[in-house]
Order: C-alpha cells, then sequence, then structure tokens
C-alpha cells in the first residue's frame, strides 16, 4: 500500500530530483512526486523513516508530520510553482478558488491555517515570492519592465514599480543598476 509524504522547501526540479534520490538510495519506489509531496511504493518503518528524515534534513528539506504544516506547505508550494515555474499560468489562476481546490477545504480555513503557521498571509506571501520572480527577470535583462508586469500579472509597469518599491526600498530600474543583486533563496520567503 503506497504512502504519501510530505516534504518542505522542495521549490524547483533539482529538488524533486534531490528527494527521489534519497528515496531510491532507500530502496523505495517513488510513485509520484511533485513540489511538496511524494508517494512511495510502501509504508517505511519508524526507524527508516527517523533516516529518511535525517538524509532529506542534510539535504536542506524536512519531512513534516504536522496536518497544518502539511497544508501551509502544500500551499506555499503552489504558491511558488506558480510564480515561479509556469509560463503565464499566475494570470489565468483564480488564487483562492485554486488553493481550495489543492487543498480540499474552505478558502479562510486555508488562510487562517497558513497564517497561525507562517506568521503571514497567503497574500503576502504571494506578493513576497512575485518580487523575488521580478528581482530574477530584472536581473536577466531581456524584458522590459511593462513586460515583467504583465508576466507577474500586474495591472501596469507603474503598480509593478509603486509594489516593488515598497517591498525593497528601490525602483525596479534602480534594482537592474545594482552590482550586487540581493536574491533570496525561495524557501527562505516569508
Amino acid at each position: 500500500m503506497s504512502t504519501l509524504l510530505h516534504i518542505k522547501n522542495m521549490v524547483c526540479p533539482r529538488c524533486i530530483e534531490s528527494v527521489q534520490e534519497v528515496l531510491t538510495y532507500e530502496g523505495f519506489e517513488v510513485q509520484q512526486i511533485k513540489l511538496g509531496e511524494v508517494e512511495i511504493d510502501r509504508q517505511p518503518s519508524a526507524d527508516r523513516l527517523e533516516k529518511i528524515s535525517k538524509l532529506l534534513h542534510s539535504r536542506g528539506f524536512e519531512l513534516l508530520h504536522n496536518k497544518k504544516k502539511i497544508v501551509a506547505d502544500q500551499v506555499k508550494s503552489e504558491i511558488i510553482k506558480l510564480v515561479h515555474h509556469s509560463e503565464n499560468e499566475i494570470l489565468n489562476v483564480n488564487l483562492s478558488s485554486h488553493l481550495s481546490s489543492l487543498v480540499g477545504a474552505d478558502y479562510s480555513s486555508i488562510s487562517s491555517l497558513f497564517s497561525s503557521s507562517e506568521g503571514l498571509t497567503i497574500e503576502r506571501f504571494t506578493i513576497l515570492q512575485k518580487i523575488e520572480k521580478v528581482k530574477e527577470l530584472l536581473s536577466y535583462g531581456e524584458l522590459t519592465a511593462s513586460e515583467i508586469a504583465f508576466k507577474m500579472g500586474y495591472s501596469s509597469a507603474a503598480h509593478l514599480s509603486s509594489q516593488f518599491k515598497k517591498e525593497t526600498g528601490m525602483t525596479p530600474g534602480q534594482y537592474k543598476k545594482l552590482k550586487d543583486k540581493n536574491r533570496n533563496p525561495l524557501d527562505h520567503i516569508g
């Protein structure tokens, strides 16, 4: 009988590969894996689960057991996926409906649980992720501010600039001119 494990700090395709490597090394068949969770072929014993937990921890991940943390991590993983790994999907998603469908609970419950677990709202977490993605896009220098604003779902370049300045203390243009563009790892935002 398969088992679903919830894993914190999975934020990119390399994280998926790393987690799969750990579980395969430990002799488990990975049946399905995505950001934040992995389904393996059988339930590990308590000793094996502890060993898996230590191996994952050594790579920067955390095996989750608390339902509140699991839901919060599902929400974080989905927002990271939408903002950083989906081409323009952030534009086409009603986030509250999407998260309700994903988690299987009403949005107000999810929002309350997330806020109490993480110390910030889902909306604030989403804004911080979007700002980090904007920093990445500015660093590449391939898109204009208007193109970045459209890509990230902002109503205008002025709206993006205003929110960027509020969060970073500088305009996107000022950030683009910096030599040392301080970007944050995705799992440390929030």
